[in-house]
């Protein structure tokens, strides 16, 4: 099983287990929470058809990767992100996250700059806060992650099985979510440790990305769907496309925040004319 091991002084080494298909210029995704590399399958088979050498880690805590108990928070994300990178000696970077995956990678670039980065992408990404505060009044308020805290401790796999209808809009009247694909995210769910689960949703949605997204310094592509039932846009890319210098923003109309899954030809195809542009 791939992967590297990481050791920083004053904490256990942490393994991060990663998937790496495909030859050609090195497209890193970084996925949501409380999935896993497996969330990228649909874009990874589709991109290194195409001539792209695609990696996808598990992030600590989540999936087959280890499960420490402390460092579930963005700059340690960020950090494991960077030496995923250091370790496979990856040069001109695509990277690509989604939702966490995209607060991941914003805070990669603000902790370690471009230096190994050729473009970015951010789809149903968190940044640039997910929380209501005085000077973010379009965000979330606190009781709602509270709410998330609350259904995670009380029944963890219920949860999971409730949040994948808003996650892909089953709930909407002309769905046609599977059954399986909610299971796969089940199960993607259930496969992370609980402490990285609960420690996670702070991460996701206190964390201010602001100061990051103003360190973008390379075509960056912005997607979301304008029915994302869980990173509302008003509040995420639309603020981000404004704080990003020249970034493209791209809205699927009546898109949920699974888009990568639900509607993975678009993205894909999206994906590959900005990587080719």
């Amino acid at each position: 099983m791939p992967n590297i091991t990481i050791n920083r002084q004053n904490s256990r080494p942490v393994d991060l287990y990663y998937k790496d298909w495909g030859a050609g210029q090195p497209v890193v995704f970084s996925h949501g929470w409380p999935l896993s590399a497996d969330a990228w399958e649909d874009q990874m088979l589709f991109l290194g058809t195409h001539g792209y050498r695609c990696i996808a880690h598990d992030r600590r805590g989540h999936g087959r990767s280890s499960q420490p108990w402390d460092g579930n928070d963005m700059d340690t994300y960020a950090d494991d992100l960077a030496a995923l990178v250091e370790a496979l000696d990856l040069k001109d970077v695509i990277h690509v996250g989604h939702s966490t995956g995209g607060g991941e990678v914003a805070r990669y670039i603000g902790r370690h700059g471009t230096s190994r980065v050729a473009k970015a992408v951010l789809i149903g990404a968190v940044p640039p806060l997910m929380l209501q505060t005085e000077a973010n009044p379009g965000g979330l308020p606190m009781e709602a992650f509270a709410r998330i805290r609350a259904a995670v401790l009380a029944d963890r796999s219920q949860f999971f099985r409730d949040l994948s209808v808003p996650f892909y809009g089953a709930n909407r009247p002309e769905s046609k979510v599977s059954q399986g694909l909610r299971d796969a995210f089940w199960l993607q769910g259930m496969a992370a440790g609980f402490n990285a689960v609960f420690d996670c949703i702070k991460a996701f949605s206190e964390t201010d990305f602001t100061a990051d997204l103003k360190r973008f310094d390379v075509p960056t592509l912005i997607l979301h769907g304008d029915d994302d039932q869980i990173v509302p846009i008003g509040a995420s890319a639309l603020r981000s496309s404004r704080l990003i210098k020249d970034a493209q923003l791209k809205v699927y109309k009546g898109a949920p925040h699974g888009l990568c899954s639900t509607r993975k030809d678009e993205v894909n195809a999206d994906l590959l004319a900005f990587f080719r542009a």
